[in-house]
């Protein structure tokens, strides 16, 4: 993940309030944070005031609150009352969101004012005229065809959209009658792609640091669950031994790999795959990726019936240390923003979700430095296969492997990456367009590895990951061993 200033405004937040909260000085403290923007510190705003006002929108989202109250009285909500899961995860700052422009098609200062006008004889609505040799769009009577931009020879006009509405292959976000965005959170599936894709910082995501915190501090057992791809994040040659003890050491009592509960998932999908396809449905669907699966649900409902009911690698994960640890805090570090939203359809077995960034920044609010711990060994408890879910095409692989071990045969798997090619793809499949038995679908482009949550670039998360995985054992575990009955 590219640190941008948007980035390191965002962490330097969330480190300022995990240092506080850890000292129990979260209220008396929080507004020393917009004491961070002074006259003589970098702007990227007009001024001053706007730069806090926007900091101050980021203060009340790292609390998990809504962004029109004192920060003082977000704070005390956050440490004393419980979680507002009624919130949106992800949301529009409203201070920040008002520098982009809204016209779709902009007459740039390539246009040589020819002699046929090919922009103005196209356009259906006349909404084109020549003012001081050079082409006007009048907005009023602009419908937004694009036959200007398509017939003009010179490529003089080009279109516009806001990269949150680019971004978005939901069609969830549009653009206010203030110039602001705002999302359809009906049809949001809260992948993250609009607050990376935002260039001003002006969508962020709710976090419970704070609370993780609390818990930790609390007499409770708290339990860390981990996703394989925090294998290389923070940085390549950290050892994943270095990345547990700097967990062990801000506070949480034990440290559980998710690829066990991905070993579980294949088992119980290929299980699920063999028994379903093709005598009850044509062809079966993943179900590890939570925003995909919201997709599904929401934009493209008569396909649910095809989602696998495995539980995904987090749930199947806190089931087995539920069993072990009935009364013991969950909390979920990974990729992925919309696990939070998973989380809460699974609030009975997983308690908090944290991403690999706010996990960082707990831990340097303490002042536990990842590459400042012994990089003792680590024992793995996942295969190699559980440990690749978060690669690309990581999940066919284990189910294809994991059927294949009990003598089955997965007919044809098909990979989509990115939410509008699943969602074009799947539509095909089942359109009868596209031929496939096996469906695996995940919302970030890269796979997990470069979800929204993330620190580290893919690609060397790809290859130290891969490497971690090849002292694994190299097939999912057939065995009950963690598989609640």
């Amino acid at each position: 993940m590219e640190l941008t200033a948007t980035a390191k405004l965002r962490r330097m937040v969330l480190e300022h309030i995990s240092r506080y909260t850890w000292n129990d000085a979260l209220i008396d403290h929080v507004y020393d944070i917009l004491q961070e923007v002074q006259d003589d510190t970098p702007r990227y705003r007009c001024c001053v005031y706007k730069e806090r006002a926007v900091l101050k929108n980021r203060i009340d989202m790292a609390l998990g609150q809504t962004t029109d109250q004192n920060i003082i009285e977000a704070s005390k909500k956050t440490l004393f009352n419980p979680e507002r899961k009624d919130l949106p995860l992800i949301d529009v700052l409203p201070a920040a969101c008002d520098q982009c422009p809204i016209e779709k098609y902009y007459v740039t200062d390539m246009c040589r004012h020819c002699i046929t006008h090919k922009c103005m004889d196209n356009c259906p609505k006349h909404a084109i005229s020549r003012i001081q040799d050079r082409a006007f769009i009048n907005r009023d009577l602009c419908v937004e065809c694009g036959r200007c931009k398509q017939s003009c020879p010179y490529g003089a006009i080009i279109e516009i959209s806001r990269p949150c509405v680019r971004a978005c292959a939901m069609g969830a976000i549009s653009i206010g009658e203030n110039r602001k965005a705002v999302i359809d959170h009906e049809k949001c599936v809260t992948c993250g792609a609009c607050r990376d894709a935002c260039p001003f910082g002006a969508i962020d995501e709710r976090s419970n640091i704070v609370r993780v915190i609390k818990a930790i501090k609390s007499s409770r057992k708290v339990i860390a669950m981990v996703a394989p791809s925090i294998i290389g994040q923070y940085g390549f040659k950290i050892k994943p031994g270095q990345v547990y003890a700097a967990l062990k050491k801000v506070g949480f009592d034990e440290i559980v790999e998710v690829g066990v509960g991905a070993d579980i998932t294949a088992k119980v999908e290929a299980l699920e795959y063999l028994e379903k396809v093709p005598e009850e449905i044509k062809f079966m669907t993943s179900s590890c990726c939570p925003a995909f699966v919201k997709m599904i649900k929401t934009h493209l409902p008569e396909a649910a019936c095809h989602i696998s009911q495995a539980p995904s690698p987090m749930v199947s994960t806190a089931l087995m240390v539920k069993h072990e640890h009935p009364h013991a805090i969950t909390v979920f570090i990974g990729p992925c923003i919309a696990k939070k939203g998973e989380a809460h359809e699974h609030s009975d077995l997983i308690d908090y979700v944290l991403t690999f960034e706010e996990a960082q920044c707990m831990c340097e609010g303490k002042d536990i430095y990842i590459a400042e711990m012994d990089p003792s060994e680590y024992e793995r408890d996942a295969s190699k296969l559980g440990l690749g879910f978060a690669l690309t095409a990581g999940v066919s692989a284990a189910v294809e492997d994991t059927v294949a071990a009990v003598g089955g045969h997965v007919r044809l798997g098909h990979y989509a990456s990115g939410l509008d090619k699943c969602l074009r793809d799947l539509k095909d499949v089942c359109a009868g367009k596209l031929d496939c038995s096996y469906f695996e679908g995940m919302a970030c482009p890269n796979g997990c590895i470069d979800g929204p949550g993330t620190v580290g670039d893919f690609r060397l998360t790809k290859v130290a990951l891969t490497n971690y995985a090849k002292a694994a054992p190299n097939q999912v575990c057939l065995a009950d061993k963690h598989t609640k009955e």
